[in-house]
């Protein structure tokens, strides 16, 4: 069976999974951080066992958060949309039953400010994602989590610059001309997709593979590494490294959950989830070249887009800008001042 296929069987046990845990995973958690019962962290995301989000959680977050613990705090981490596709899971931090997830921006939605670090074109490279999220600009983004949503931000990490893949090479703006293009149902993406001229279909990620194989859709767009662990270059034949946007992702746990913490048990979570981000970051950064030349060892053709083909998509999504800024009054200081770091 092709790897990529174990989306499919992912999202048919969604809800099942998700039952049975929610019985079952916090039997230990009856006090509020005292005595020595073990309580348990369930870690949902949708990324595949091999992608560097979940060798960071396994190989930092897990190990750290156990070991410093004393086994107090013990972690299961939930890859592949085990949990449910990203919606699902993230809601299910939301009403707590599940402890911690690891979503990208889907809270965008009704929480504006979440949404500023996918605004295409935004960001030069690796470090200055890094400069602006982990300093006061990431604080401001996030400082409605806790009011509207119930979950606390703990650390950004990084799903990567965002690239798209197809069926069929894409070397000009004419290229995206009635492209069928899967992207996250995001209003942001969406318009993206719609001002560079192709055909938007929103689907969840653990969706994307059947539909690329069964040409429900011609191409996607995700970091390399996300093209490379969920087996999608099995269907597809192009890579445009395009750097469209950066997507970031970042770790939230319940806010009733987290109150319910010692301050010591706390203090190790948040250590661990930043320093298990910092090491994503590290791993996704490193593996841009390694994924690049297991992609072109496996079919997959790369252009990398003239300087006029980047300014005509840099042109086409103006009227995205337009709108945020006209619908935000704080946007366009935001940007100029993401820009200026």
């Amino acid at each position: 069976m092709k790897k990529g296929k174990v989306f499919g069987l992912a999202s048919s046990v969604t809800i099942a999974a998700s039952l049975l845990l929610t019985g079952c995973g916090n039997e230990g958690e009856k006090t509020s951080g005292t005595g020595n019962e073990t309580k348990t962290i369930k870690v949902a995301h949708y990324f595949a066992e091999n992608h560097p989000q979940n060798i960071a959680l396994k190989e930092k977050f897990k190990k750290i958060v156990e070991e410093e613990s004393d086994g107090q705090l013990k972690v299961q981490i939930y890859a592949n949309s085990t949990l449910g596709a990203e919606q699902e899971f993230y809601d299910g931090v939301r009403n707590g039953t599940i402890e911690m997830g690891v979503p990208g921006l889907i809270m965008q939605a009704d929480i504006p400010k979440m949404g500023v670090p996918e605004w295409p074109f935004l960001f030069k490279d690796f470090d200055h994602v890094k400069t602006v999220l982990n300093g006061p600009i990431g604080e401001e983004l996030t400082e409605d989590l806790e009011s509207k949503h119930g979950v606390k931000p703990l650390a950004w990490s990084a799903n990567g610059f965002r690239m798209f893949s197809s069926n069929q090479p894409i070397q000009s703006l004419k290229d995206f001309k009635g492209l069928r293009l899967r992207m996250p149902n995001i209003p942001n993406y969406i318009k993206l997709g719609d001002s560079l001229g192709t055909n938007v279909s929103p689907l969840p990620i653990s969706e994307v593979f059947s539909a690329l194989e069964q040409h429900v859709v011609d191409a996607q767009d995700n970091p390399i590494a996300t093209l490379r662990s969920s087996g999608w270059y099995e269907v597809q034949s192009d890579v445009l490294e395009s750097k469209h946007m950066f997507s970031p992702n970042i770790y939230v746990i319940n806010h009733k959950f987290w109150e319910r913490l010692s301050a010591e048990q706390q203090d190790i979570i948040e250590r661990a989830s930043k320093e298990a981000a910092a090491y994503e970051f590290e791993l996704l950064e490193e593996s841009y070249e390694e994924d690049k030349k297991f992609l072109e060892e496996h079919g997959i053709k790369f252009t990398k887009p003239s300087e006029s083909f980047v300014t005509d998509m840099e042109e086409a999504s103006k009227p995205l800008y337009n709108e945020i800024f006209k619908k935000n009054d704080w946007a366009k200081e935001l940007f100029e001042k993401i820009k200026a770091e």
